[in-house]
């Protein structure tokens, strides 16, 4: 039996009722789920958030939490919204009339009222993300400034680069090819033969080439085969089809500055960000490239580029099951929340 957490954690779901939608209209009914581990200090001033990644609940992200592990929630009150999509939150799979696009920054619309409303947070000392996560990070410290002190974003950008978009352009053409897809990313019932090839097509990315040579796919599995089909597709054939193609919409439509705010001004977006940016790309990612960080740089004001050495591609920035890598990212957040730890 796992020892028991000596820290508390307390899981919840936010009523939004209807929420309005960057792209006009509402989310209907919207639903936040979300999980917090650690106190909240007296002064409130101990918050992490630490949003959720693509397909990823809370519960897929709790191994980074832990006094040893990335995240300490003895020193954070560290809360976990659940992304809009993931079937615990508001989702196509729950929800009739969930909208054809729900942005990332209608996410963090909901985010910033769970946290107001419901734990009167009003101040952020860290954002932390990987991923759809880091996305979200870049998103919370472009939208409210002077409401984030710190964002990590790990393998993730400001805006979802045009190579990337390929990607998930071919992720929801393969969605759409399926028999059962009714339109607009609904299926009268579920797509196997869809979802197999979904799998297959996101291993080619998700780990990046020296991996595979290396064959660190044959840890646990006696060939690619037996990889593909026991270790890699169940991540995905477990998910509903439908909030898979919903969060790839919004994962492709991500840009911090695609609002009235700073009208597709990105340098303007990245130049109005207040918070310290650790920027963390993986030197072997192929979605989110260590380029693409390098460009933000030089119009963050207080920001510092520190990649991930490893031939785990994008899955260097999630490295539930590589100490080399999570060794890494625990030196680099200690370092970067520095002295902070409150509560």
């Amino acid at each position: 039996m796992p020892t028991p957490p000596t820290w508390p954690t307390e899981t919840g779901i936010f009523d939004l009722g209807d929420l309005p939608l960057q792209g006009g209209g509402v989310l209907s009914g919207a639903r936040l789920a979300w999980k917090s581990y650690g106190s909240l200090s007296p002064a409130r001033d101990n918050v992490i958030l630490y949003p959720t990644s693509y397909s990823a609940t809370h519960d897929d992200q709790d191994w980074l939490i832990g006094p040893d592990r990335i995240l300490d929630p003895q020193c954070w009150f560290i809360v976990t919204p659940d992304m809009f999509g993931n079937g615990l939150s508001s989702s196509p799979s729950n929800h009739d009339d969930y909208p054809a696009l729900v942005t990332t920054a209608d996410n963090i619309a909901a985010q910033r009222r769970l946290l107001r409303e419901r734990l009167g947070v009003e101040r952020l000392a860290c954002v932390y993300g990987f991923s759809m996560g880091a996305q979200q990070a870049y998103h919370w410290a472009a939208l409210h400034p002077r409401e984030v002190e710190r964002a990590i974003v790990v393998c993730g950008s400001a805006r979802t680069a045009t190579h990337n978009r390929v990607f998930l352009q071919a992720l929801l053409a393969t969605l759409e090819a399926a028999p059962e897809h009714l339109g607009g990313g609904r299926f009268a019932a579920v797509p196997h033969a869809a979802l197999r090839a979904f799998a297959r097509l996101y291993a080619g990315w998700a780990m990046s080439q020296d991996w595979y040579r290396a064959g660190l796919h044959l840890q646990n599995a006696a060939s690619l085969d037996d990889f593909l089909d026991r270790e890699w597709e169940p991540g995905f054939t477990s998910c509903r089809a439908a909030d898979l193609y919903a969060q790839a919409r919004t994962w492709e439509a991500a840009d911090i500055s695609a609002n009235p705010l700073y009208g597709c001004d990105l340098e303007g977006a990245l130049a109005a960000i207040e918070a310290r940016i650790l920027l963390m790309p993986a030197t072997t990612d192929l979605y989110f490239r260590v380029a693409d960080n390098a460009a933000e740089l030089p119009h963050l004001r207080h920001a510092e580029l520190r990649p991930i050495p490893s031939i785990w591609g994008h899955r260097a920035g999630s490295p539930s099951r590589n100490p080399d890598d999570e060794r890494f990212l625990r030196e680099a957040v200690t370092d970067w929340l520095g002295g902070a730890q409150s509560g």
